[in-house]
């Protein structure tokens, strides 16, 4: 094989894309939130995407690090039956090579060649059947109650490539509620046909998917505020309580009475209504 081709394999990330070994991540990426948060959320008004056999574009804010674990995580749980894909700053990607395996693929969004590969790469993998391309689309760290919502235009340009696509907003926040581990909350926007997008210019496409985010993120942002977990359906439990010393100590005396040690801060809390 010539050189060039043996190095486009090497970045291909339809062709490096390890199944099992994704499989495998999302187990470790479980236990992973499940140490480091109290819990995964959903929101329940919001709209969960949908199977279809249609390419489908998932964009979202970019309020933390842990956003790319966390489409690992729901690539691997609510959308377990696509393979998920999504670019990262080359950069980045240069300090987590694992992720190369995982269906991330590294562009650099500073230079032209960069945004063609963006472009290239993308319309190759929503061309392959059974996929979902996830995407930061601010491109760099934002906190969520920043407004205006700004994208970088790529993602209006590849819509406009790919009429068929069917194109979800999703808003994410991580927050602090009642416990010491944080909550990470998400809510999916309603979906937007990317043909809707074909007899607009970029600017004004690139305006409706920001606008259509705003509006996600403003309704997590209520529902966030609530601080009521019944607005929320759990995608995974994480750990309650203290920690340390003053939890076993709990344990213990709860084992020394027959019942179960109640280590949460409002024992109850999650199943009222």
């Amino acid at each position: 094989m010539p050189a060039r081709s043996l190095a486009a394999a090497a970045e291909d990330p339809i062709a490096l894309y390890a199944p099992r070994l994704f499989r495998a991540f999302g187990w470790y990426l479980r236990w992973f939130f499940w140490r480091n948060f109290h819990a995964v959320r959903i929101a329940r008004d919001g709209c969960l995407p949908v199977t279809t056999d249609r390419p489908l574009i998932i964009y979202a804010n970019h309020p933390s690090w842990w956003d790319p674990a966390l489409f690992m995580l729901l690539a691997s749980t609510i959308v377990h039956d696509r393979r998920g894909f999504g670019p990262m700053e080359a950069e980045a990607l240069g300090r987590y090579k694992l992720f190369r395996r995982l269906g991330v693929y590294g562009i650099d969004t500073a230079t032209r060649q960069g945004a063609a590969r963006f472009m290239d790469t993308s319309l190759r993998i929503l061309a392959q059947p059974g996929t979902a391309l996830w995407i930061t689309s601010e491109g760099r760290f934002t906190d969520g109650r920043v407004r205006p919502t700004r994208l970088r235009p790529g993602l209006a340009h590849l819509a406009r490539r790919v009429p068929d696509a069917v194109i979800v907003p999703l808003a994410i926040e991580y927050t602090f509620w009642n416990e010491r581990k944080p909550e990470a909350l998400l809510r999916f926007g309603s979906p937007i046909e990317a043909e809707a997008g074909r007899s607009r210019d970029i600017a004004a496409w690139n305006a409706l998917l920001e606008q259509r985010l705003t509006e996600t993120m403003d309704g997590l942002a209520n529902s966030a505020i609530s601080r009521d977990p019944s607005r929320f359906q759990r995608l995974l439990s994480g750990r309650a309580g203290v920690g340390g010393v003053y939890d076993v100590g709990r344990r213990l005396a709860a084992l020394a009475h027959f019942r179960h040690a109640q280590l949460a801060h409002e024992p109850g809390r999650e199943t009222r209504r």
